[in-house]
């Protein structure tokens, strides 16, 4: 797979991920943990079907239990710290400090072989990095609370969990991407315990709440993580991480699609500053491609 298409498939996990609100606000009321575990499980056995079916399970016996670890830790704790963060600080505050993985991506990923980070990579998060702030903060940003600074510290966590996780991942570029059907099913067998013993359970309401812990699964929650092991693995790491400020973008787009949401002009402004960030990256990667 080429450089340029294994990029444009990591790309497909952010436009998923734009969809994770949306149904995740369609799942209610299961509780965060539940919710993990029951994706998780729709994801890791989609990929396990998925491996069966083009007789690959071989490869997965022959996977070092160490990747294993690393794998589960990166989507287990991401998501367990994120969950967390938002139970013990203010949303739009420990949701702007965990979304600064993207940047931390484009940063980290300058001491990777073979990487360099030019001016333009930064410029272009710092410019991506803004536009998120302004839709995840939604102008409502009142200052830290000494109280929260417990939730702040692990959004903070969640941030160099995936950033580590992403960047560290292109170390493994030999690992089969059939890898993280394990590392999906880990983590639903970590998450259902802890909700067992943290949440109560309660299950989907209607059908449409089916539905949407159902697309979690399949998607955001499952193929999404397939695609983003392609393409931080063989693709432009640095595009990529630069490209995922979008999904605050899109999925803002996506509730406002449908009714959830009301457009406002700081959507517009945040619109500009995550499309301009995206090109300013695009072309200084480019510009290394051509130099190479």
């Amino acid at each position: 797979m080429t450089r340029p298409r294994a990029t444009a498939t990591g790309f497909i996990a952010v436009l998923l991920w734009a969809l994770l609100a949306l149904f995740t606000v369609g799942s209610a009321p299961v509780p965060p943990l539940q919710l993990n575990a029951i994706c998780f499980a729709i994801g890791g056995t989609l990929g396990l079907v998925w491996v069966l079916a083009r007789g690959e399970a071989a490869l997965l016996r022959q996977i070092s239990w160490k990747v294993y670890v690393f794998g589960t830790v990166g989507l287990f704790g991401y998501h367990a710290l994120y969950f967390s963060a938002l139970r013990l600080a203010p949303a739009a505050e420990a949701g702007l400090i965990a979304y600064l993985w993207p940047l931390l991506i484009v940063l980290m990923s300058g001491l990777l072989p073979g990487e360099r980070l030019r001016p333009a990579h930064v410029l272009g998060a710092l410019a991506g990095f803004a536009g998120a702030a302004l839709i995840v903060a939604r102008g409502a940003m009142t200052g830290f609370e000494a109280a929260a600074l417990p939730g702040y510290g692990l959004a903070l966590l969640c941030a160099l969990t995936w950033s580590s996780y992403s960047v560290l991942s292109r170390r493994l570029g030999t690992v089969p991407t059939a890898s993280v059907a394990v590392f999906c099913l880990a983590t639903a067998a970590l998450s259902w315990p802890l909700h067992l013993i943290f949440e109560e359970t309660v299950w989907p309401q209607a059908a449409q709440g089916w539905l949407s812990v159902a697309a979690l699964g399949l998607g955001p929650v499952g193929l999404a993580f397939y695609v983003w092991d392609i393409g931080v693995k063989r693709g432009d790491i640095q595009l990529l991480g630069v490209a995922s400020y979008a999904a605050p973008l899109l999925s803002t787009l996506v509730l406002v699609g449908a009714g959830v949401a009301v457009p406002t002009p700081t959507l517009f402004a945040a619109a500009l500053l995550i499309t301009g960030g995206a090109a300013l990256a695009a072309r200084a990667s480019r510009r290394a491609a051509d130099q190479a």
